[in-house]
């Protein structure tokens, strides 16, 4: 693991805010696989986005995790407005070379509990659990994608589940309150399938294809494990549009 891949793309994402040139040089100048619809392939296209980026604009990476070849990380942003996002970035040979991400504005209030969208705990820690805890969410998302509701109340710490979706509150009582909340205004979220799961220690994110408010949605949600149990939660909704309005062919996942 190389804590150097973690600091080439904390410095990428400063880049958006200082206009810094020096971090576009970690990227391979001959491979750069895109998954954000807005931007074509290479490193070309990010390099002319972060030159052309308004004065104002800001990055804030909170946590930058990293599995084997991937680093991801949870961000704040001002970027045309306030923004939460995840990004995922892969390495070969010391050099980016495929990027995705996810992003949902700002949210205006506190969750139910009292919670931003990104405050908690930043650092990986029990390290030697890494395997186990992203088994232990591969776990409850094959019990989630079956239907197995029985079985949910198993993985979480009760009472003491934090949440910091801002339209849920704490505890499995809140989950349950706020998921029958948003069911009921329409927008209700339906998993379909899970793409990718990363973790680093006791954080896992889960990287799933889902439908919210009847739309095709990527959903992350990024986990904190504590004792075998999931005991805490923050994730990003951001609705999948139609792929003519890509500039790139690769796709969301």
């Amino acid at each position: 693991m190389s804590a150097d891949h973690k600091q080439k793309v904390v410095d990428l994402l400063k880049s958006f805010e200082t206009g810094d040139t020096l971090p576009i040089s970690y990227i391979n100048p001959n491979k750069y696989i895109q998954h954000q619809r807005l931007l074509p392939d290479g490193r070309d296209a990010l390099a002319a986005l972060v030159k052309s980026l308004p004065s104002g604009t800001k990055a804030n990476t909170l946590r930058v995790f990293q599995d084997g070849d991937f680093v991801f990380t949870h961000s704040e942003f001002d970027l045309f407005g306030p923004k939460v996002g995840f990004d995922i970035f892969r390495f070969e040979d010391g050099q980016i070379v495929e990027h995705w991400d996810n992003q949902q504005e700002t949210a205006s209030e506190l969750s139910p509990s009292g919670h931003s969208m990104v405050d908690g705990p930043t650092i990986a820690t029990d390290l030697d659990s890494t395997v186990a805890n992203k088994a232990l969410l591969r776990q409850y998302m094959d019990d989630l994608l079956a239907g197995r509701r029985e079985a949910f109340s198993e993985y979480f710490e009760g009472t003491a589940y934090i949440q910091h979706n801002p339209w849920v509150g704490d505890g499995i009582p809140g989950l349950l309150k706020g998921l029958q909340e948003l069911a009921a205004k329409g927008k209700a979220i339906s998993y379909k399938a899970v793409h990718r799961i990363l973790g680093e220690g006791n954080f896992v994110l889960v990287v799933s294809e889902a439908t919210f408010s009847g739309e095709l949605t990527a959903i992350y949600d990024l986990y904190r494990v504590e004792n075998g149990k999931i005991a805490e939660h923050w994730d990003i909704l951001q609705a999948i549009p139609p792929r003519e309005d890509w500039k790139n062919d690769n796709g969301k996942f």
